[in-house]
């Protein structure tokens, strides 16, 4: 009988643990959701900062919305306001998709998580809510994304930027055909569907906002890269 209690007592107690270990489970689960969608929130309006306006007015320099081709991005404002500004730009543009990235994965690498607050920071640049969601064409904090999901993706999809912008002298097709690229590079380096979606659905957005660059190509207008002070 007094066994009998006493193992009544025990189950009893060691359910009440398994409760309040599950309960506390839960809770720090439901505590890392909520920090994780606080960070892609983060990664948005991270991402809506205007790196190259910015710039610009910081060095009494034109607003890049308002010459050249119109575009907030690092290489119109090289062509209007110089090497100096187009540096700072592309460096800003770059750090605002990594550091997001590299937040979340602070929290957890699961790729959702990781590969959705990339695109909110790309969703940001292109569409950003301080500048009536009239933003720039993303290439940047692209790469910036990148390089915090992984290193060795940044570099790839750099690289091929990089080799096609030297071949053709064009940022809108470097542009493209790096961004295209990148679905397949992410598969093949991490074989998840959400990176390989994310980039895919990171491209189409790309190749939307060059649909005039494509139109300037095409009729033997597109302005192409120059390097000058």
């Amino acid at each position: 009988m007094l066994l009998s209690v006493e193992w009544q007592h025990r189950a009893h107690y060691e359910s009440a643990e398994h409760q309040f270990s599950e309960s506390a489970n839960t809770s720090i689960a439901e505590s890392i959701v909520m920090e994780v969608f606080f960070l892609i929130v983060a990664g948005y309006l991270i991402g809506s900062i205007s790196c190259a306006i910015i710039v610009s007015r910081i060095l009494g320099r034109t607003d890049p919305r308002q010459s050249g081709s119109g575009n907030p991005g690092a290489t119109n404002v090289l062509r209007i306001s110089g090497k100096l500004a187009a540096i700072l730009t592309l460096v800003g543009d770059i750090a605002k998709g990594t550091v997001p990235v590299l937040a979340v994965k602070l929290l957890t690498d699961d790729p959702a998580a990781v590969s959705i607050t990339a695109l909110a920071a790309f969703f940001g640049h292109l569409f950003p809510l301080y500048y009536k969601f009239k933003g720039g064409k993303g290439i940047a904090t692209m790469l910036g994304a990148y390089l915090g999901i992984d290193l060795i993706f940044a570099l790839l999809i750099a690289s091929v930027w990089v080799v096609v912008a030297a071949i053709t002298r064009y940022s809108s097709i470097s542009s493209i055909l790096s961004s295209f690229v990148s679905p397949f590079v992410a598969w093949y380096l991490f074989q998840n569907w959400w990176f390989a979606g994310v980039s895919a659905i990171i491209f189409v957005f790309v190749l939307y906002r060059h649909k005039d660059n494509l139109g300037r190509l095409r009729d033997g207008k597109e302005s192409k890269i120059k390097l000058s002070a």
